[in-house]
């Protein structure tokens, strides 16, 4: 089953967060997952893939403009309507908003028709309520990875659950 990350990355840590989500989604038996910038997605890949993940920095408690721009011009061609969706931020700072971030992927995604999923509580600890985010200032992003392994574990469990 195929699943992608779609993400744009400024300095390299969204990029490498979403490297993460994929080896995640990979170590679930049956699943074939990429990463792709949003320069250069692989529409018809995408388009068979039935979990899509976005990511984008924050600045000033937003996504990129790119993400925006992504998202609205390009998004309606990747069919995502009944497709399993999830997002992730990197941020500077704990408090930089990179919740806002994820919710306006996900708000965008539900839009389109897409399923939005994050594994919540339920799954216990780590608890991921909307999405991962990994924080990149006083803190080595890479502390976060193992967050983002589990949430893309998460993700690709439940689309096999939803899709087999």
């Amino acid at each position: 089953m195929k699943m992608a990350v779609i993400y744009h990355s400024v300095t390299g840590n969204t990029k490498n967060m979403g490297e993460q989500i994929v080896k995640g989604m990979n170590s679930v038996e049956g699943v074939e997952a990429k990463s792709f910038p949003i320069e250069d997605v692989d529409v018809e890949f995408v388009k068979e893939a039935k979990c899509v993940v976005f990511g984008s920095p924050i600045y000033a408690a937003h996504i990129t403009g790119q993400m925006m721009n992504y998202l609205l011009a390009e998004a309606g061609k990747l069919g995502l309507a009944g497709k399993l969706a999830g997002a992730y931020t990197t941020a500077q700072y704990v408090h930089g908003g990179g919740e806002l971030g994820i919710r306006e992927m996900l708000d965008h995604c539900m839009v389109m028709g897409a399923l939005t999923y994050s594994g919540g509580g339920a799954h216990g600890k780590p608890v991921i309520h909307l999405g991962p985010v990994g924080i990149d200032n006083t803190l080595d992003i890479n502390e976060f990875a193992e967050n983002f392994v589990i949430y893309g574990a998460r993700m690709a469990a439940k689309a096999v659950e939803l899709f087999s």
